[in-house]
């Protein structure tokens, strides 16, 4: 199961598991706009508001937001002096 706006663990694995000689033109583009959907979705939601499975694909696939609790938005915000801290 995936959380909101992300792929499934399922469809990432079956995308890359499809030899890329074997996609249509159609396919490649599906894959990168689904992809990069995906890990913009993925810093967005913190990692206290993802499943389980979806930390461990975030994890698997090197997302920079998989470790911590605090969304992009936040990080933006830390980082021109908008934050909590």
């Amino acid at each position: 199961m995936s959380d909101t706006g992300r792929q499934s663990l399922t469809d990432k694995a079956s995308n890359a598991l499809k030899p890329d000689s074997e996609k249509s033109t159609t396919e490649h583009l599906g894959d990168k706009f689904k992809g990069t959907a995906d890990s913009i979705a993925s810093s967005l939601q913190p990692s206290s508001e993802k499943s389980t499975t979806q930390k461990v694909g975030d994890a698997v696939s090197g997302n920079s937001n998989a470790g911590t609790d605090r969304s992009m938005g936040q990080k933006v915000k830390d980082a021109v002096g908008l934050g909590d801290n």
